[in-house]
Parts: C-alpha cells; sequence; structure tokens
C-alpha cells in the first residue's frame, strides 16, 4: 500500500477506506493529510509493575489526532519516558485514523455539521452516547469528547456517558468508538445502486 501511494497510485485517503485495507504504515497518512493534522496529547499516567526489587515505572500516553475536517485517531502506547511514548503514540494514532461522517440536524442548508445518527460506542464500563445537534449548539459534552470531536470536525453535537468516565484511556476510547461507527451502517441515501442481473438460470 505504501508504494502505491509513493507512486501517487491512490488519490485520497477514500480510497483506502473504501476497500477496508489496514493502514500499516503512518507516513501513508502524512503524505495524505500531513500539513492538517493537529495532535493532542490528551493524558499521560504513569502505571507501575511490582517487580522482585520495587516497582517499575512507565508512562501511557493518550494522544488524539485529527484534521477537523473529518478524519479523527487515537493512539495509546506505553514507554519508559515520556517523550518516546507521546511520539509512539502519535504514531498509533495516525495509523488508526478513521473517516468521520458527518450529517444533517433537520434541513440540509450549508456544510455537514452534526452526526448523522445516534451512536453509542462502548469501553469498559464508558458507554458514551452521540446525539445530532442543531446547528449552533456546538459540542455539549466532557473536556475528553470534546476534544474528538472538535478534530473531527464534529461542530454541533449532544453527549450523554454512563459509567465511571474517570478512566480517561476508555472514555477516550468509547469517544472514537461512536465516531468509528458514523460508516458502519449506511443511510439510504449512501445506497449504491446494485444492478440486478438475471440468475443464470
Amino acid at each position: 500500500l505504501g508504494r502505491l501511494v509513493k507512486d501517487l497510485k491512490i488519490k485520497s485517503l477514500e480510497e483506502i477506506y473504501l476497500f477496508s485495507l489496514p493502514i500499516k504504515e503512518f507516513e501513508i497518512i502524512d503524505f495524505f493529510l500531513g500539513t492538517q493534522l493537529k495532535d493532542e496529547v490528551l493524558k499521560i499516567m504513569p502505571v507501575q509493575k511490582q517487580t522482585r526489587a520495587g516497582q517499575r515505572t512507565r508512562f501511557k500516553a493518550f494522544v488524539a489526532i485529527g484534521d477537523f475536517n473529518g478524519h479523527i485517531g487515537l493512539g495509546v502506547k506505553c514507554s519508559k519516558e515520556v517523550a518516546t511514548a507521546i511520539r509512539g503514540a502519535i504514531v498509533l494514532a495516525k495509523l488508526s485514523i478513521i473517516p468521520v461522517r458527518r450529517g444533517y440536524w433537520g434541513n440540509k442548508i450549508g456544510k455537514p455539521h452534526t452526526v448523522p445518527c445516534k451512536l453509542t460506542g462502548h469501553c469498559g464500563s464508558v458507554l458514551l452516547r452521540l446525539i445530532p445537534a442543531p446547528r449552533g449548539t456546538g459540542v455539549v459534552s466532557a473536556p475528553v469528547p470534546k476534544k474528538l470531536l472538535q478534530m473531527a470536525g464534529i461542530d454541533d453535537c449532544y453527549t450523554t456517558s454512563r459509567g465511571c468516565t474517570a478512566t480517561l484511556g476508555n472514555f477516550a476510547k468509547a469517544t472514537f468508538d461512536a465516531i468509528s461507527k458514523t460508516y458502519s451502517y449506511l443511510t439510504p441515501d449512501l445506497w449504491k445502486e446494485t444492478q440486478f442481473t438475471k440468475a443464470p438460470y
């Protein structure tokens, strides 16, 4: 896939998503979205492993990455130093970038600005539900999903969440899960015309 991208055979990320190809190299993302991407470290938390000689502390970094226009990724990386954890998380976030489908609330005027339908995402005990909102509402949510939704380019959205949302990792993953569902089922306006062919017998 990387070779195809480098030889300019693939015009846009959408072609990759259309065939559900896994993106294994983060340079592909840099190639398509390089300049527009912004990354934000959501949280760095120390995690400890008990060894015979005491604890060993590593740092776990959560990084969200997005271009504020329909692409969002989330990366989690553990490492001994903070800097390497963040760097690794950014790479993983790039690999996990997904397209976000945006829709309207009510009438179809202007650009799509909210989520196309109600969506829920789970991770651990955290359940996050995204609900379409009228234009001008802004993102009504907790700080963590707010960052993710804004990076995805969703301007207006109501959210509700259940469970232990204090676990930032799961909260972020639940949000990411909900956002990723925007393309998992097709609304009628996206149905492709299927050509009916006569059965062979």
